[in-house]
């Protein structure tokens, strides 16, 4: 789909077998059939889901969201600086709202440019590139509908001499270490040398502070996590009882992560028609939602070195709990820069 605003060009392109109906279910049948069962989080993101998300990032005891901000109101300019004027790909680009602040500091160097936001709501990438638009007057924009793999496959080729993958929001926490190691060797293999990765991570810090973040006084992350059975029963004319469940979410110290359950707290069936799926659960059941994994700086860029996406300079806040690393690919040279 290609649309015209202020004479700017914004595309927005469906990737191969990514439709808005595409998902069947069968990562639900597969994730309640098992043991531990285990539910995806993109579950989570019904429109009830996304606003209560919101609620979370505004959150006294949700730092992550302020504390990234803070730094890249600080460093966006700094980073900017650094790779000069290049083209920026987002992962997870969403709506866009902290990215603006990098978004600004590559449109002040006067130069046309290009945003290539991955997602997979087009109705979210439709909106937000196109109000992009309206703001950037020297930015064109490729949004792609799909996967991060997909999208990470169907690049196009460059418009500008370096390209910088950016993938904020310490969504990487919630990859399991294999699955971080494929995202990463897929980043560095469709990044040319010389390219650039920006990376948002959750640092490690107290218990009490990690904990509180996933358990808020107001009871809005669980009001979140108890919604996916209500997005569930929406989706496959399921019968879930969200009063018979309650929000659990713990650190796990010796795998350095925030774990998300919902605990069944009576004995109960619970049937799901379209997925002609019956699920019997104990008063001691439970289902895990989500993972948040918590990083090490050093151990992070050593991981990215072993991919060859080598740190030049990373930033964190004033308190270190959370941290943005700039790597660049450096294919053929070992691991010096």
């Amino acid at each position: 789909m290609l649309f015209a605003n202020q004479g700017k060009k914004v595309e927005i392109k469906y990737l191969p077998n990514i439709s808005p109906i595409q998902d069947n279910g069968e990562d639900v049948i597969e994730g309640l059939s098992g043991s531990p069962k285990v539910l995806p989080p993109k579950y989570f993101y019904d429109r009830t889901g996304s606003l209560l998300f919101e609620k979370i990032c505004e959150l006294p005891e949700y730092y992550p969201t302020r504390t990234e901000t803070t730094i890249l109101t600080n460093f966006a300019s700094e980073i900017a600086s650094l790779t000069g004027i290049c083209e920026l790909v987002e992962l997870g680009s969403g709506s866009s709202t902290k990215t603006r602040l990098l978004l600004s500091a590559y449109e002040n160097m006067g130069k046309p440019w290009r945003y290539i936001p991955i997602d997979v709501s087009g109705e979210m990438l439709n909106r937000s590139s196109l109000q992009l638009a309206k703001e950037y007057s020297l930015l064109s924009i490729l949004g792609l509908v799909g996967t991060y793999e997909q999208a990470l496959w169907h690049l196009p080729p460059k418009e500008l001499s370096s390209r910088m993958v950016v993938f904020l929001g310490s969504s990487l926490g919630n990859f399991t270490g294999l699955e971080c190691d494929r995202l990463f060797t897929e980043i560095a293999e469709v990044l040319e040398e010389g390219d650039y990765f920006l990376l948002g991570v959750d640092l490690q810090k107290p218990v009490s502070i990690l904990e509180n973040a996933y358990n808020d006084s107001q009871g809005v992350t669980a009001e979140f996590n108890l919604n996916m059975l209500s997005h569930l029963n929406q989706r496959f004319d399921g019968n879930f009882r969200a009063d018979l469940w309650t929000h659990k979410a713990i650190y796990n110290q010796e795998l350095n992560q925030i774990e998300m359950y919902l605990h069944c707290d009576k004995k109960h069936q619970v049937s799901l028609k379209s997925l002609d799926l019956t699920v019997d659960f104990s008063d001691d059941d439970f289902i895990l939602t989500e993972i948040s994994r918590k990083f090490d700086l050093t151990e992070m860029e050593d991981f990215l070195q072993s991919h060859h996406l080598n740190t030049i300079q990373f930033w964190t806040d004033e308190k270190q709990w959370f941290g943005l690393i700039l790597a660049q690919v450096r294919k053929g040279m070992g691991n010096s820069l």
